[in-house]
């Protein structure tokens, strides 16, 4: 991130400050300061306000937020999706970074050709996937900047189409004793959503 000599960051005149995920990518990403909350230790980044859990087990979605969460909140284990699709129907990618206390883990896959929707889904189940064991004993909180999916996955939105994933994926949300939806807004410079739509994006350029 571009900061002063006093070390904070250098707004544009819009209050965007401008940063990279690495020093080493080409593309950097303008996020607004309010996006740029300190935690707790003053090294990272503060976590996204907690939705609360509905009575089937299953978690309503959080307010959307633009707050940042690179490490996980209390024994919680933040998981982070986002498919991207070229063209819809067309080649399918996802990416999923979780975050347990500060230690990351990231997945990208091209998934083939397929609709949006099946790859915001399927980042979801690859999400689970990453959490492995613990995902039977820990809080899950799963970002994700797709409305659909919170909504067939959580609220109880009739499934039109996808009708055999999402119902394998609502099975599979049920064994798990604590998850909850975080809705975040795509493309708004939250490091952890554009580094899934970056691994996503490039599964599909790399296949």
């Amino acid at each position: 991130m571009r900061a002063d000599e006093s070390g904070k960051p250098e707004l544009d005149g819009a209050g965007r400050a401008e940063m990279k995920y690495r020093e080493t990518d080409s593309k950097s990403y303008r996020p607004l300061a309010v996006n740029l909350l300190p935690d707790e230790d003053g090294g990272g980044n503060a976590a996204a306000p907690a939705a609360r859990p509905s009575s089937s087990g299953l978690a309503r979605s959080a307010t959307p937020t633009h707050a940042k969460a690179s490490k996980a909140s209390g024994d919680s284990l933040d998981l982070w999706t986002d498919g991207a699709c070229s063209g819809n129907p067309g080649p399918m990618g996802i990416g999923v970074v979780a975050v347990d206390h500060g230690k990351r883990r990231e997945h990208g896959e091209y998934l083939g050709v397929g609709t949006n929707n099946i790859a915001e889904l399927t980042a979801i189940d690859r999400a689970l996937d990453l959490a492995g064991a613990e995902a039977g004993t820990r809080r899950l909180r799963i970002h994700t900047d797709s409305a659909y999916s919170i909504g067939v996955l959580s609220k109880g939105w009739k499934a039109k189409a996808n009708q055999e994933l999402i119902a394998r994926m609502r099975r599979r949300l049920a064994t798990l004793p604590n998850v909850e939806f975080v809705k975040v807004s795509g493309h708004s410079g939250i490091p952890e959503n554009e580094r899934c739509d970056q691994l996503a994006r490039d599964a599909i350029t790399g296949r």
